[in-house]
């Protein structure tokens, strides 16, 4: 009895989870090439090939599912930020946390993260909820610069305000990629004018190493 039981409760979970998962993939589809307002929840219905009943058993509303759609970009993001940063941290951890930055604004050429995280989420979520899941990006230049100082790859300094200014300055770098009319030579300058700012922080490195204020 308790099998039937467990595997009937793990049936239900796993229909559900695929309802779930169909939902997310059309909302992301259609947010993407007709944006947040323009895109209705009995579309949403239509494309992933569900009722609106099932919807609202996972999502209360549109802005509940862009949500989750949002936090689901920032991740697939954040993923593409680690693996840059692991390909090189080895070599050298200050060019490291540089091809996580490249690795980040090359995703917002895509034209559907693009119009999910640079020009709808702010205005769909507002500024705290967007903040709230950005928060692991923040984290991972934090952890990019302090290793950095750490390695001696850069001079020694307080390491929130560098992550701060630089994950600032990216994340406007993208919002203007995200509206300029060729985004392919928009994101060339960006990264032409962060490699000149880590060369920079790289030539006041010190030969000794150094220490690492949080």
């Amino acid at each position: 009895m308790g099998t039937t039981t467990s595997r009937t409760r793990r049936t239900q979970q796993e229909r559900s989870g695929a309802t779930t998962a169909e939902l997310l993939a059309a909302a992301r589809e259609l947010f993407a090439t007709d944006g947040y307002a323009a895109t209705s929840l009995d579309a949403v219905c239509l494309r992933a090939g569900v009722s609106k009943g099932a919807l609202y058993h996972h999502f209360r509303n549109k802005e509940a599912l862009f949500h989750a759609v949002y936090t689901a970009e920032e991740a697939r993001i954040a993923e593409a930020v680690a693996a840059a940063y692991l390909a090189v941290q080895a070599r050298d951890r200050w060019e490291a946390v540089y091809e996580g930055c490249k690795a980040y604004l090359v995703m917002c050429l895509d034209p559907g993260v693009q119009r999910i995280t640079l020009l709808d989420a702010p205005g769909a979520l507002g500024v705290e909820a967007v903040d709230e899941v950005i928060v692991l990006c923040v984290k991972q230049m934090r952890a990019g610069v302090k290793r950095a100082i750490e390695a001696g790859c850069i001079a020694p300094r307080p390491v929130e305000p560098l992550a701060r200014l630089l994950f600032g300055g990216l994340s406007e770098a993208a919002k203007t990629i995200g509206r300029a009319a060729d985004p392919q030579r928009a994101t060339q300058e960006a990264l032409d004018e962060l490699r000149r700012v880590f060369d920079a922080l790289a030539a006041s490195a010190p030969t000794d190493g150094g220490e690492v204020s949080d």
